[in-house]
């Protein structure tokens, strides 16, 4: 049986929608490259950063130490600058498949914060520790947000990561206050890395994610 030929414009309509689907996909796998090398890259250079700082302090010492120590001063603080623009590029390129631009904002948001960290180190004062402290809030926050467009593990593991360093966030504000009993066995260097490391670790299992084909909840067109 002779199948009938689609209409010239339905063709057009079918190749159109292929197209995008590519598109699309292609999009998500460079998302995940791009998070995948942001979250391995950071865990990587940070734990050998605060190996070459002779007597650092992982304990007591904050991880933006790394940052004003002659040794690693400026790998650090590039690497800050690094991750907030591959943070925004990633949030981006997931925004084209999710379409929201409130869950677009955690993601710059959080990369405007990690840019001004390591533009001002932590000899500044206060313009290091409002980076610092946004970069803190919406790299977690982003990772809530997202949870919204996964399902599965991955959900489960996006909103335990965002939850985990948002507890701790508040912990290192009370801490760092004047009650630093609050930081218990932790101290404030165990602090911090409680509310980095959960959330680059999420990074790393959402790059691997989306660049073996997983995807996200949402459509690709428009934002709210």
């Amino acid at each position: 049986m002779t199948e009938t030929p689609l209409p010239e414009q339905e063709q057009r309509r079918e190749r159109a929608v292929s197209t995008h689907s590519r598109d699309i996909e292609g999009t998500r796998r460079l998302a995940g490259g791009v998070f995948f090398a942001l979250g391995a890259g950071f865990l990587t250079v940070v734990m050998l950063a605060a190996a070459m700082v002779p007597g650092y302090d992982f304990r007591n010492g904050a991880i933006s130490d790394l940052g004003v120590a002659p040794e690693t001063a400026l790998v650090f603080n590039g690497l800050l600058v690094l991750a907030g623009i591959a943070n925004i590029a990633g949030g981006y390129l997931l925004y084209r498949v999710h379409g929201r631009r409130w869950l677009l904002g955690t993601f710059v948001l959080a990369g405007i914060g990690a840019v001004v960290t390591g533009v001002f180190p932590l000899d500044t004062g206060a313009p290091h520790s409002l980076g610092a402290l946004f970069a803190f809030v919406f790299f977690n926050l982003q990772a809530l947000g997202l949870a919204t467009r996964l399902t599965g593990v991955l959900q489960w593991l996006s909103a335990l990561a965002g939850a985990l360093g948002l507890v701790f966030v508040v912990v290192m504000v009370v801490g760092d206050a004047g009650n630093t009993a609050v930081f218990g066995p932790f101290g404030h260097g165990g602090t911090e890395r409680l509310i980095v490391y959960p959330v680059m670790l999420w990074l790393v299992a959402l790059g691997g994610y989306l660049l073996g084909g997983g995807s996200l909840t949402g459509t690709a067109v428009g934002g709210r």
